[in-house]
């Protein structure tokens, strides 16, 4: 039997009366604590001198990186406890169980992992195309030779550390803060990462500092793009939070999208030797500038693989469209659509 759904004790009604139960707390109560949690996460990050970026500190380097993990980490920690204590607090009387699965934990839903994930490559059937044919990638996967992507501290930052602690804070300890405020489904998809998107504005001014030379137009576009790219996956990674009830399974697609990277909506399809699973791929996207570079030492395939690949970009938007509903459901579902 699966577990009763924290949408479900809050928008049950009372017998006889048929009133339904009033929020457990405002909206805006909800929302000014998730804007709290977001500067716990974001604001040690400028505190400590060993983890402030500065002109001759970069945020990819590696003592950067361990100490905004365990930065990162004991935020998610008392964010997740505060949660939890609010939870226990208000819902089923005190019940550690329900709250758990409210916050993703349980069940796993290792199904709905594997579900989701394939869904979302689907929607990445052309870029995998690219990668794994074009350029050849698929030698590596094949070999499991892209886990040699999370050996440094960018990739263990970009592809373990990054999903885990935010999803943990933006999806597990935030989202159950607004069910209890009765808070409606299209709201909260894209109320929330409106937040997770301008979490990552802050790459604005670090950028800035260790590129002066760079247009500030150019660096504004740069984070324009970045925070239009979160803020869209944010919206799909609550709807998969909503709809499974998992934590593992926004992880896992927040993990595999960000070795994805950004598609490619312009340009030629190339043979380069830079493949999706490459361990230099910095930001956890293949760059542009990756691209051009590629191009330039190795030519261009012909134009019939950039045309594959177009049309398979269609196609997995389309056959993404199809599948969303049925592979994102679970029994273990948050809310009700």
């Amino acid at each position: 039997m699966a577990p009763t759904t924290l949408y479900t004790r809050l928008k049950s009604y009372y017998t006889g009366e048929k009133e339904p139960i009033k929020p457990a707390m405002s909206t805006n109560a909800a929302v000014a604590l998730l804007v709290v949690y977001t500067l716990v996460y974001v604001l040690p990050f400028y505190i400590s001198s060993t983890i402030r970026p500065s002109p001759n500190l970069s945020r990819d380097a590696p003592s950067v990186i361990r100490g905004r993990i365990a930065s990162v980490t004991s935020s998610c920690i008392i964010c997740s406890i505060i949660t939890f204590v609010i939870l226990c607090s208000i819902v089923e009387n005190g019940n550690p169980l329900q709250a758990l699965h409210s916050m993703g934990w349980f069940p796993i839903g290792f199904v709905e992992t594997v579900k989701t994930v394939g869904l979302t490559a689907i929607l990445f059937v052309g870029p995998l195309f690219e990668a794994g044919i074009a350029e050849g990638g698929w030698r590596d996967w094949v070999r499991l030779r892209g886990l040699n992507v999370i050996s440094g501290w960018i990739g263990y930052r970009n592809f373990v550390a990054g999903p885990i602690t935010e999803e943990v804070l933006f999806r597990s300890a935030s989202v159950p803060l607004l069910l209890l405020s009765h808070t409606s489904n299209a709201t909260i998809i894209f109320l929330t990462p409106v937040v997770f998107g301008l979490a990552h504005v802050h790459h604005f001014y670090e950028f800035r500092i260790t590129h002066p030379h760079t247009p500030v137009i150019g660096a504004l576009l740069r984070s324009l793009l970045q925070f239009t790219y979160t803020t869209l996956f944010g919206g799909y990674a609550t709807f998969i939070y909503l709809r499974t009830g998992s934590l593992l399974a926004v992880v896992m697609v927040h993990a595999f999208c960000n070795w994805m990277g950004f598609p490619r909506f312009w340009g030629r399809v190339t043979n380069g030797n830079e493949t999706a699973v490459s361990p230099n791929t910095g930001e956890s996207k293949r760059s542009e500038d990756a691209v051009g570079a590629s191009t330039a030492s190795n030519g261009q395939l012909s134009i019939a693989w950039t045309i594959i690949y177009y049309i398979l970009l269609v196609v997995g938007a389309v056959g993404w469209k199809k599948y969303l509903w049925t592979l994102t459901e679970s029994p273990s579902a948050l809310t009700s659509f």
